[in-house]
């Protein structure tokens, strides 16, 4: 798992790669915490890259989406493939994000 933050024109965009298993949930959560210092600023999540996706890991989507309802932000999750689509879909989340292609 690899978790790499840009900034450009106050939008903190979050490149995720490969794996967000049980075991590197930690990892994210520590790598995901300047998204959350600019949660009342806009963010995206790209998951173009993102291979699988646990549930510690959706918990962790949910604290930063929550992070961002709080401050008054905005947050977008992009590029997911089909699979987490279907993730997404079957635990509610999709419903909860503002999902784009």
């Amino acid at each position: 798992m690899k978790l790499s933050i840009n900034c450009t024109n106050n939008v903190w965009v979050g490149v995720i790669e490969g794996r967000l298993d049980t075991a590197n949930a930690i990892l994210f959560e520590k790598e995901m915490q300047p998204l959350l210092a600019h949660a009342h600023e806009e963010i995206v999540l790209d998951c173009s890259q993102l291979e699988y996706i646990s549930s510690s890991d959706l918990r962790l989507f949910l604290t930063l989406r929550k992070a961002v309802e709080a401050k008054g932000g905005k947050m977008a999750i992009e590029h997911i493939n089909d699979e987490l689509r279907h993730i997404f879909t079957i635990t509610g989340f999709f419903a909860l994000f503002d999902i784009r292609n």
